[in-house]
């Protein structure tokens, strides 16, 4: 009797344990598939012309390289801010002014894009900042109003930093200059620091900036992933450890595709399950995955609590995007790049936008997972 039992409650044991193994698998967005036709799904196009304000000349603005974009749904169609580099600058990366372009999609492949950039160095106060290295990297979420709020790279090519910008209609911006300019004192003034995605939920079937805590919550940073908060989406203060440094919440780990250089990827997702944050991880040149080539970037998703965004609760082991087809493996960028930035949910469907090798824009998209919805 005393066997039977034993052997009853390790059935039981084990069913539990293979219940949490699963349940503990079950919070990612995706998997993510390539569609049957239509990546890349934005490309370089030589022919646009954009009369440039600070050259006061006529510019090829996206004749080199066009990727690393952002999306939004707006009026029952996907809008994608993508960054585009112009023909001006040394052959190297970082060394053409970039701007970011619009385009828009009726199925979220098929896209039809403006003629012109509708974000890019001006004559408006945040051209010290931008030129003439550009505007790049853009993460959108839409706020509870309606209003869109871009995060981008300002780069003049001496330094950088995150910029926030807003919009009504996504094609006329109002800029505000660096996220952490004011916070601390001005602590953070000459601060170096990019990629940043602010935190959303699901509602009605759009993802829109959420608060946890009364406040909302901004992951940024490469070689580790920080965080910092807001009352109102433009002003921003990094949370900081004892030390009074911004605190580190995902870091490189050995052997893993992210071995070297965790970069935060699209505005992350406040689920049932946590906080969802798709990142960007770049593969170390010794110690790091030993089925990616050396520098390879390729994505992979993290939880955190949703009450606690700093505390890390799992974490996929490897890449749920890397590098397979041609123009992913190599490009601009020679290591190959599937970067990932933008993300919606459209039709029923999760569309992943994300930059290939510094070069194209291509998309994979996932059936709906409940483990992904709000909470």
């Amino acid at each position: 009797m005393r066997r039977t039992l034993r052997r009853a409650s390790l059935v039981l044991v084990c069913a539990f344990v293979a219940g949490a193994q699963l349940a503990d698998t079950s919070w990612p967005i995706g998997p993510f598939a390539r569609p049957d036709a239509g990546n890349p799904v934005i490309a370089p196009n030589p022919a646009s012309v954009f009369a440039d304000p600070i050259r006061k000349s006529p510019v090829h603005w996206e004749a080199l390289h066009t990727f690393n974009p952002a999306a939004v749904v707006r009026n029952g169609v996907v809008d994608v801010l993508y960054r585009a580099e112009d023909d001006t600058g040394a052959m190297q990366i970082g060394m053409h002014t970039s701007r970011l372009g619009l385009a828009e999609s009726a199925d979220g492949i098929h896209f039809t894009r403006l003629p012109t950039p509708m974000f890019y160095p001006a004559d408006d106060g945040q051209d010290s900042r931008e030129w003439p290295g550009g505007v790049e990297d853009p993460r959108v979420v839409e706020r509870e109003d309606g209003t869109y709020v871009l995060t981008y790279t300002q780069w003049n090519r001496v330094t950088y930093s995150v910029g926030i910008a807003t919009s009504r209609d996504l094609e006329h911006w109002t800029k505000y200059g660096p996220a952490f300019l004011e916070a601390e004192g001005g602590k953070y003034a000459n601060l170096k620091y990019k990629s940043a995605g602010i935190v959303t939920a699901l509602r009605d079937g759009r993802l829109i900036a959420d608060r946890i805590e009364g406040k909302y919550w901004m992951y940024w940073g490469e070689g580790a992933i920080h965080l910092a908060t807001s009352s109102d989406l433009i002003r921003w203060t990094p949370v900081e450890d004892a030390r009074g440094e911004p605190i580190e919440v995902l870091r490189p780990r050995a052997g893993r595709f992210d071995s070297s250089f965790p970069e935060t990827g699209p505005p992350p997702v406040l689920t049932r399950r946590g906080i969802v944050v798709i990142y960007n991880g770049k593969n170390a040149t010794s110690g790091g995955d030993p089925n990616l080539a050396a520098n390879t970037y390729a994505a992979g998703e993290a939880l955190f609590d949703a009450k606690n965004p700093a505390k890390l609760l799992a974490r996929t082991e490897d890449p749920v995007l890397q590098p397979t087809l041609p123009y992913e493996k190599t490009g601009q960028y020679s290591a190959g790049t599937t970067f990932a930035e933008g993300l919606v949910y459209f039709h029923d469907r999760w569309f992943l936008y994300y930059g290939c090798a510094d070069s194209l824009v291509a998309v994979v998209t996932a059936s709906e997972s409940a483990a992904a919805q709000r909470r």
